[in-house]
Protein backbone atom coordinates (compact mmCIF):
# COMPACT_ATOMS: atom_id res chain seq x y z
CA UNK A 1 0.00 0.00 0.00
CA UNK A 2 2.81 2.57 0.98
CA UNK A 3 4.76 1.42 -2.55
CA UNK A 4 1.76 2.14 -4.29
CA UNK A 5 1.02 5.63 -2.44
CA UNK A 6 4.74 6.41 -3.21
CA UNK A 7 4.62 5.75 -6.89
CA UNK A 8 1.04 8.09 -7.55
CA UNK A 9 3.18 10.70 -5.75
CA UNK A 10 6.30 9.93 -7.97
CA UNK A 11 4.32 10.16 -11.07
CA UNK A 12 1.96 12.81 -10.43
CA UNK A 13 5.43 14.77 -9.54
CA UNK A 14 6.86 13.55 -13.28
CA UNK A 15 3.48 14.77 -14.96
CA UNK A 16 3.92 18.22 -12.91
CA UNK A 17 7.18 18.87 -13.63
CA UNK A 18 7.40 17.13 -17.17
CA UNK A 19 4.35 19.37 -18.19
CA UNK A 20 5.70 22.76 -16.77
CA UNK A 21 9.32 22.63 -18.13
CA UNK A 22 7.72 21.86 -21.68
CA UNK A 23 5.43 24.80 -21.37
CA UNK A 24 8.72 27.04 -20.23
CA UNK A 25 10.77 25.48 -23.67
CA UNK A 26 7.30 26.46 -26.06
CA UNK A 27 8.11 30.60 -24.93
CA UNK A 28 11.51 30.16 -26.62
CA UNK A 29 12.99 28.93 -29.78
CA UNK A 30 15.59 26.02 -29.25
CA UNK A 31 18.73 27.40 -30.83
CA UNK A 32 21.16 24.85 -31.47
CA UNK A 33 25.13 24.93 -32.87
CA UNK A 34 25.83 24.24 -36.57
CA UNK A 35 27.22 20.74 -35.66
CA UNK A 36 24.42 19.48 -33.68
CA UNK A 37 21.70 20.97 -35.92
CA UNK A 38 22.76 19.11 -39.05
CA UNK A 39 23.16 15.62 -37.17
CA UNK A 40 19.17 16.08 -35.77
CA UNK A 41 18.40 17.45 -39.09
CA UNK A 42 19.62 14.51 -40.31
CA UNK A 43 17.94 12.16 -37.72
CA UNK A 44 14.76 14.04 -37.18
CA UNK A 45 14.27 14.58 -41.82
CA UNK A 46 13.78 18.76 -40.71
CA UNK A 47 14.72 21.63 -42.82
CA UNK A 48 17.40 23.86 -41.30
CA UNK A 49 16.85 27.65 -40.37
CA UNK A 50 20.33 29.27 -39.60
CA UNK A 51 20.75 32.86 -38.29
CA UNK A 52 23.84 34.35 -38.37
CA UNK A 53 24.70 36.90 -36.14
CA UNK A 54 27.00 39.15 -34.05
CA UNK A 55 26.72 40.88 -30.77
CA UNK A 56 27.46 43.81 -32.20
CA UNK A 57 24.71 44.23 -35.34
CA UNK A 58 21.90 46.60 -34.32
CA UNK A 59 19.48 44.57 -36.53
CA UNK A 60 20.17 41.22 -35.37
CA UNK A 61 19.35 42.50 -31.34
CA UNK A 62 16.07 43.82 -33.44
CA UNK A 63 15.53 40.76 -35.03
CA UNK A 64 16.03 38.63 -31.60
CA UNK A 65 13.58 40.67 -29.48
CA UNK A 66 10.59 41.47 -32.32
CA UNK A 67 11.09 38.05 -34.61
CA UNK A 68 12.35 35.55 -33.06
CA UNK A 69 9.81 36.32 -29.70
CA UNK A 70 7.06 35.94 -31.53
CA UNK A 71 4.50 32.93 -30.07
CA UNK A 72 3.53 31.73 -33.44
CA UNK A 73 6.77 31.96 -35.27
CA UNK A 74 8.53 30.41 -31.87
CA UNK A 75 5.55 27.28 -32.39
CA UNK A 76 6.10 26.58 -36.18
CA UNK A 77 10.17 27.25 -35.88
CA UNK A 78 10.47 24.96 -33.58
CA UNK A 79 8.01 22.48 -34.75
CA UNK A 80 8.73 22.49 -38.26
CA UNK A 81 12.44 23.38 -38.33
CA UNK A 82 15.74 22.57 -36.71
CA UNK A 83 16.76 26.29 -35.70
CA UNK A 84 20.45 26.92 -35.34
CA UNK A 85 22.29 30.57 -34.70
CA UNK A 86 26.28 31.44 -35.35
CA UNK A 87 27.67 34.49 -34.49
CA UNK A 88 29.37 35.35 -37.36
CA UNK A 89 32.82 36.56 -35.66
CA UNK A 90 33.36 33.89 -33.48
CA UNK A 91 32.44 31.41 -36.49
CA UNK A 92 33.99 33.54 -39.86
CA UNK A 93 34.51 30.37 -42.15
CA UNK A 94 31.36 29.18 -41.69
CA UNK A 95 29.96 32.68 -42.39
CA UNK A 96 32.34 32.87 -45.32
CA UNK A 97 30.85 29.50 -46.63
CA UNK A 98 27.62 30.42 -46.67
CA UNK A 99 28.74 33.68 -48.22
CA UNK A 100 27.21 36.23 -45.72
CA UNK A 101 27.91 39.99 -46.46
CA UNK A 102 25.85 41.49 -43.77
CA UNK A 103 24.42 40.96 -41.08
CA UNK A 104 21.46 39.55 -39.57
CA UNK A 105 21.29 36.52 -42.99
CA UNK A 106 19.01 33.52 -42.70
CA UNK A 107 19.50 30.77 -44.74
CA UNK A 108 17.18 27.48 -45.17
CA UNK A 109 18.66 24.24 -45.92
CA UNK A 110 17.46 20.78 -46.48
CA UNK A 111 17.98 18.19 -43.62
CA UNK A 112 21.19 16.95 -45.40
CA UNK A 113 22.34 20.35 -44.89
CA UNK A 114 22.11 21.54 -48.78
CA UNK A 115 20.95 25.27 -49.31
CA UNK A 116 18.02 25.70 -50.15
CA UNK A 117 17.64 29.70 -50.21
CA UNK A 118 18.95 32.87 -48.16
CA UNK A 119 17.32 35.77 -46.87
CA UNK A 120 19.50 38.95 -45.80
CA UNK A 121 18.69 41.69 -43.28
CA UNK A 122 16.42 42.27 -40.56
CA UNK A 123 13.04 39.48 -41.44
CA UNK A 124 9.56 40.84 -39.55
CA UNK A 125 8.27 37.81 -37.68
CA UNK A 126 5.29 37.49 -39.89
CA UNK A 127 7.14 37.41 -43.37
CA UNK A 128 9.85 34.72 -41.89
CA UNK A 129 6.94 32.87 -40.75
CA UNK A 130 5.15 33.21 -44.57
CA UNK A 131 8.96 32.04 -45.72
CA UNK A 132 8.89 29.10 -43.00
CA UNK A 133 5.72 27.52 -44.55
CA UNK A 134 6.54 27.88 -48.07
CA UNK A 135 9.83 25.69 -47.45
CA UNK A 136 8.92 23.70 -45.05
CA UNK A 137 5.69 22.59 -47.61
CA UNK A 138 8.15 22.24 -50.54
CA UNK A 139 6.32 25.22 -52.17
CA UNK A 140 9.49 26.33 -53.40
CA UNK A 141 10.33 23.25 -55.51
CA UNK A 142 6.81 24.28 -57.74
CA UNK A 143 5.82 27.53 -56.55
CA UNK A 144 7.61 31.48 -57.09
CA UNK A 145 7.42 32.90 -53.71
CA UNK A 146 5.07 35.53 -54.72
CA UNK A 147 2.52 33.19 -56.12
CA UNK A 148 2.58 31.27 -52.48
CA UNK A 149 1.57 34.42 -51.17
CA UNK A 150 -1.19 35.45 -53.03
CA UNK A 151 -2.61 32.31 -52.18
CA UNK A 152 -2.34 33.21 -48.39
Amino acid sequence: MKNRFMMVVLTMMILFFGVGTHAVLADEIHWMKFDEGLLRAKSEHKKIFVNFHAEWCGFCTKMNKETFTNPALIAYMNQNFIPIKVDSDRESALAQRFRVQGLPTSWFLTDKGEQIASQPGFVAADNLLHMMQYISTDSYKATSYKDFLKKK
